[in-house]
């Protein structure tokens, strides 16, 4: 059973979603604030969170902040209309998806799910049929199926966004991807971003391969047009 925590500061909200969460077989936590729920949340044995942006104590960005310097937990942010640029900024800190209040409980849960699927589809063993998943480019070595990133033998914890724009521009060395077709890589159709959003990834992306190695520079900034995965 997968384990969903919700934390909003709206009791009528955490009372609602967990209702239909737990009657689609899901196991759901609940907290009203960011404060509360980060010891839970470092604990590793949630599967996505759904955190309401504007809480007291501690808001849904700060709780995002802290538990991305710990893990690459799947998180959904809910927003209320007024909250564009919040959404934006939550999505380049690794945020992997966000709703509108008010909002459909089912379009939720399929939003819940989709995210869900990205995450599993890259956590399934192998099997003897399937072939070899492991991609290598130099230093670099990735495994779709399980979500693994090495880099010249050291692992490297990625969202699963960051994962997909890496795999997307690592796919093709030498060739330069803009950031509309990293966008349609990393993004469900049904979720807009902003050029910044992918800049914003990058920067995070090559944050994470230079505590490992300070010379990383394997991913390239063309400006203007895009970027570009060089092999080392």
């Amino acid at each position: 059973m997968q384990r969903i925590t919700l934390v909003d500061d709206d009791r009528n909200i955490l009372t609602s979603v967990s209702m239909v969460l737990e009657a689609e077989g899901f196991e759901v936590r609940t907290f009203s604030d960011g404060a509360a729920a980060l010891p839970a949340l470092s604990e590793g044995d949630t599967d996505l969170a759904v955190l309401d942006i504007k809480m007291p104590r501690m808001d849904g960005m700060e709780l995002l902040r802290r538990l991305r310097q710990k893990n690459d937990l799947p998180v959904i942010f809910l927003t209320s209309k007024d909250e564009e640029i919040d959404e934006v900024l939550g999505l380049r800190m690794g945020a992997d998806d966000y709703v509108r209040k008010p909002f459909s409980q089912r379009l939720l849960l399929e939003r819940i799910r989709a995210v869900l699927r990205r995450r599993a589809a890259r956590a399934e063993p192998e099997s003897e049929e399937e072939a070899d998943t492991t991609m290598q480019r130099g230093k670099l070595m990735m495994n779709s199926l399980r979500h693994t990133v090495t880099w010249d033998g050291n692992p490297i914890s990625l969202t699963v966004t960051e994962f997909l724009i890496l795999e997307a521009l690592a796919q093709r060395p030498g060739f330069v991807k803009n950031r509309d077709q990293l966008m349609d890589a990393a993004y469900d159709d049904q979720v807009y971003v902003d050029d910044r959003t992918i800049d914003s990834h990058i920067k995070r992306v090559r944050k994470k391969f230079k505590k490992v190695d300070d010379s990383f520079a394997s991913i390239e900034t063309l400006y203007g047009v895009g970027y570009r995965y060089t092999e080392v």
